[in-house]
């Protein structure tokens, strides 16, 4: 199934401060992702060409990287043949563009993977980053909602607690 998934933002500030936040991407101090709500990104040579890793069981390999202008990553699962990329566009003097944009096409289980549960995560996901993206600059600040879907799937996807037994 061929799956282009694209999201927008405008920030209502120069490109710059936002290339400083993109340029966390993936560390210990990411100022992109809602590390605070889903797992983080990691790689393991940080952000080059060739770094390898993912976030969660998504998996990917960073095929190309401009510091002030985006990276785009390859899939690197089966049944996922694609790439994801961020991208910032300047837009005006105060007025940069953040975008986040899936070309795939899947095959096989990746497919129902996608339509059932993959693709509501990941627009829940972008979104939150957005939101934390936008934060830095508001006093307004904004928390996207997650549909009743995403709360169901996080439920059911949540690591299970194991009891403790007690050693006498």
């Amino acid at each position: 199934m061929k799956i282009l998934n694209i999201h927008k933002r405008v920030i209502q500030q120069p490109k710059i401060k936002l290339v400083n936040l993109f340029n966390t991407l993936a560390t210990d101090n990411d100022m992109m992702l809602a590390t605070d709500k889903w797992s983080p990104m990691k790689l393991d040579k940080g952000l080059q060409v060739g770094s390898k890793g993912g976030h969660g069981p998504i998996k990917y390999f960073v095929k190309e990287y401009e510091p002030d202008n985006s990276i785009t990553f390859q899939f690197d699962l089966i049944g996922f043949d694609g790439f994801h990329k961020f991208e910032l566009s300047e837009l005006g003097n105060d007025k940069t563009e953040l975008s986040h944009t899936i070309d795939m096409t899947t095959s096989g289980s990746a497919t129902l993977k996608w339509t059932l549960a993959i693709r509501w995560l990941h627009d829940a996901y972008i979104e939150d980053a957005f939101d934390k993206v936008e934060n830095h600059f508001s006093a307004a600040q904004k928390n996207n909602e997650w549909s009743w879907w995403v709360k169901t799937l996080r439920k059911i996807m949540k690591p299970k607690k194991t009891k403790r037994s007690k050693v006498t």
